[in-house]
């Protein structure tokens, strides 16, 4: 952390900047559905949020909700590429790409360590970052 100028707070202690969420994508050229028809079968399932793009269909629930969402999924017989329990920040905050470089070496070197299993944060992904991360 002191090499990325970087400290590290007491466990939990950052809890409130985010909000523990169920996610679920599918591939949308699977389903029988349109996706209007899709978000109110997954309502009973506890679903929070349905992003659709060409590419993927994003389902978010809250995380008591998680397995129940699994089953609506399984039960539809829609087939899901990838699930998981993730962190989603509650407000995320906008850095210069300076600031960004720094903050993307800390995240790398966090990611290399064979003890952290998963690493969040709430950094707004501008086009700006976007490019030095690419870099």
């Amino acid at each position: 952390f002191n090499k990325c100028e970087g400290n590290l707070g007491t466990n939990g202690s950052l809890e409130f900047i985010f909000d523990r969420k169920g996610v679920f994508t599918i591939e949308p050229n699977q389903l029988t559905m349109d996706t209007e028809e899709l978000e109110m079968e997954l309502i009973d399932g506890g679903l929070e949020e349905l992003e659709v793009d060409e590419e993927a269909i994003t389902v978010y629930c809250d995380f008591p909700d998680f397995s129940n969402m699994q089953n609506c999924l399984e039960g539809l017989e829609i087939e899901i590429q990838n699930s998981g329990l993730q962190r989603i920040p509650n407000n995320t905050k906008t850095i210069s790409a300076e600031d960004a470089k720094l903050v993307l070496k800390l995240l790398d070197k966090l990611e290399e360590d064979d003890d952290v299993q998963q690493v969040f944060h709430n950094m707004e992904l501008t086009k700006e970052i976007l490019k030095v991360m690419e870099e």
